[in-house]
């Protein structure tokens, strides 16, 4: 089971951009919570020491959902939509093995087909690069005569000074049918330009908050727009040199050190 947990701020809690000019954009007015529900476990849900850490470097009332990575939801979906193409790709089962492993064992050396290994390698990871301490998430499809799958990897790093944590295991994989991982991100975009309508046509019956400059009109062109994204991102297929991707590959491979 997977599935995309989310929830918006209260649109009078949410941050205007600007100094001179104080607005809201469309990305701005997904400033929320979100996590990633695995069955037993949920990624991006913070532990109950750093729950409060947060909480009280915030300084804001408390809500049940302070436990959830705190960020615009638009990240997510729109790095989800980015991730797409490349992990709904199936892996050729020789790259199996070299896609499940963790780039952390690699010695790197400078080669046109160590950049390609690696550059595909990376495009089936989720950015969470503005976390502290986010954890590296990779997804991977495989097929064969009885499956259809996507895989999701992920590793917590270590925060030396043990402030951030987060109640999943510090790794762990689990696998779902495809149709099942396309479905969680179509209910994520679903539900997402959902909320963000219902924000809009709010907007236009009573106007925007007291002080904040706002052009509906753009909001609801861009909305529009970002309607067709999910679309576009499950139609892309990538243009992968496979012979570059399998040397260098095997380069990389061989630069891990053997286990005992």
């Amino acid at each position: 089971m997977i599935h995309f947990r989310f929830g918006l701020t209260p649109v009078d809690r949410v941050a205007p951009w600007g100094e001179q000019r104080r607005t809201l954009h469309w990305f701005a007015l997904t400033e929320g919570w979100y996590g990633i529900d695995l069955g037993g476990h949920t990624l991006l849900r913070y532990g109950a020491r750093t729950t409060e850490l947060l909480r009280a470097q915030s300084g804001g009332a408390e809500t049940p959902y302070d436990c959830y990575v705190s960020y615009y939801v638009a990240r997510l979906w729109e790095d989800l939509l980015a991730l797409l193409p490349s992990a709904l790709e199936p892996v050729p089962p020789d790259l199996a093995e070299f896609i499940g492993t963790d780039a952390a064992a690699w010695h790197w050396t400078e080669s046109a087909e160590v950049d390609a290994a690696a550059t595909w390698y990376g495009e089936h990871t989720l950015d969470t690069g503005y976390l502290w301490f986010g954890p590296h998430l990779r997804w991977w499809r495989t097929v064969d005569a009885e499956r259809d799958t996507v895989t999701l990897a992920w590793r917590h790093p270590e925060d030396p000074e043990h402030e951030i944590e987060f109640t999943a295991p510090a790794a762990g994989q689990i696998t779902v049918p495809t149709d099942e991982f396309r479905s969680a991100v179509a209910e994520l975009d679903r539900a997402l330009l959902a909320t963000l309508a219902t924000r809009l046509r709010e907007f236009e019956s009573s106007g925007p908050p007291p002080g904040v400059d706002l052009d509906l009109e753009q909001l609801r062109l861009e909305q529009d727009d970002r309607a067709h994204w999910l679309a576009r991102a499950m139609c892309a297929r990538p243009e992968t040199d496979w012979s570059a991707v399998r040397a260098g590959a095997e380069v990389l491979r061989r630069s891990a050190p053997v286990l005992p």
